[in-house]
């Protein structure tokens, strides 16, 4: 029985070491495949129980390990959508039959006429749309919310306004005399025939909604205090906004032909801040377009120059000339106009025990009972991982380590095959001796 048993044990030692053979050679094939995590066989012994004066050897069980959570080195490329993940996460991927998966092979690139974004395995790269500039809620333990980028869907889309800046000095002097107070009736928001501003108007070009420009003056005027402002208050200015449409020919300020589309009156201590206790912004609708919050919480009113700034989102149908991704994962297209539109933010899935996820074809990963369920997020949040865009992560199969293990395997798989043919020798002297 001990000649058949150690005849079985070799058996199990060559298998061993052809399985380690087979993950080498997996290793070495794709030590050139993007986001590779390189696969090892550890052995265990299974051992029998003994008795009395024969020795009955075991065998030896091979069990497959993968170093998924290893990073591989970071490789910068010259393709704008190709991204790696530096640290801890997953890009979330579906293949066509709109499976989900999660990867670290980052090689996506645009495909021709759908304009989704593929890596090299076929699957395309998921993202959370971002509308109007906001980014819908993560689902942590799901994907409802994601879908696949598609480029060919962000060509020629307006975005209509709705937020904006306002900011610059309101001067309490000009030209070394005290900036004159109109009177109630006088104000520019008053539409009346004597109505009067303070400072030369001042013009954003926003959009509606269907993309067409829509040009506001933003008109300054300072106005008498009339008790309504916060406590302290020493200067008082009305902010009034009218569509640029109801102005008349003059060049100089002149009464407009409808009623302003938002007005407020902004408050200054007399160390010309804005009062905490006042407004500091503006609502407005935008002619055709959308609702418009005008953030003025830079503005200020004391006695050096009038310096006008401004700036407002949006932007008119135009063709799509570049893409970029940020750092944070922000999708961004650049029109011809000059616009830069955010359109997805990519996130990264966590997983608790990413070396006991289930390994599938396509260097792809699902969660298992063992790895635990994933949790979506961002980049840089959570104990994830940094996103570099123009980046590849290269396979972390080292090719000097993996030949040194294959001439390992190979000797020790020599030596099993000479264990089972010096036992098979003996079985056949034993044989013989009924001869």
């Amino acid at each position: 029985m001990g000649l058949y048993s150690s005849m079985r044990t070799s058996a199990s030692g060559m298998n061993a070491q052809s399985n380690r053979i087979s993950s080498v050679a997996d290793n070495i094939a794709n030590s050139n495949t993007t986001g590779y995590k390189r696969s090892s066989i550890e052995f265990s012994t299974m051992v029998l129980a003994q008795g009395g004066s024969d020795y009955q050897s075991g065998s030896v069980n091979s069990n497959t390990q993968y170093y998924i959570a290893q990073q591989g080195a970071i490789l910068p490329t010259t393709r704008w959508s190709n991204a790696a993940v530096e640290g801890d996460g997953f890009f979330v991927v579906q293949n066509a039959g709109g499976q989900t998966f999660f990867t670290r092979n980052g090689s996506f690139v645009p495909t021709g006429g759908t304009g989704y974004l593929e890596n090299a395995a076929g699957m395309r790269l998921m993202g959370y749309p971002i509308v109007n500039g906001v980014i819908p809620p993560v689902v942590l333990n799901g994907t409802a919310g994601l879908e696949t980028i598609q480029l060919s869907a962000m060509a020629l889309q307006p975005e209509p306004t709705t937020s904006g800046n306002f900011g610059g000095n309101f001067p309490t002097s000009i030209n070394g005399a005290p900036t004159p107070i109109v009177a109630n009736a006088d104000r520019p928001s008053a539409t009346g025939a004597n109505a009067t501003a303070s400072l030369p108007p001042f013009s954003l070009t926003v959009y509606d909604n269907v993309g067409n420009e829509v040009k506001l003056d933003i008109i300054i005027t300072r106005v008498a205090l009339d008790g309504t402002g916060p406590a302290g208050t020493t200067y008082q200015w009305e902010v009034a906004v009218f569509n640029s449409a109801d102005r008349g020919a003059a060049a100089d300020f002149q009464p407009y032909g409808a009623a302003p589309l938002g007005t407020d009156d902004f408050y200054f201590d007399n160390q010309g801040r804005l009062m905490a206790g006042g407004p500091n912004s503006l609502s407005l609708t935008v002619p055709g377009g959308q609702p418009m919050v005008l953030d003025m919480a830079a503005i200020s009113g004391n006695a050096a120059a009038y310096t006008p700034s401004g700036d407002a989102n949006g932007n008119a149908p135009s063709e799509v000339t570049g893409y970029d991704i940020s750092d944070d994962g922000i999708l961004a297209a650049i029109y011809k106009n000059g616009a830069r539109v955010e359109t997805f933010k990519i996130p990264l899935a966590k997983v608790p025990a990413p070396d006991k996820m289930l390994v599938t074809a396509g260097n792809t990963f699902l969660t298992s009972q063992d790895s635990g369920d994933f949790q979506m997020g961002f980049a840089n949040e959570g104990g994830r991982g940094n996103l570099v865009g123009g980046a590849l992560e290269q396979s972390n199969a080292d090719l000097a380590n993996e030949l040194t293990i294959m001439i390992e395997s190979q000797r020790n798989y020599t030596a099993n095959s000479k264990v089972f043919q010096t036992s098979a020798e003996l079985m056949d002297v034993l044989v013989n001796l009924s001869r």
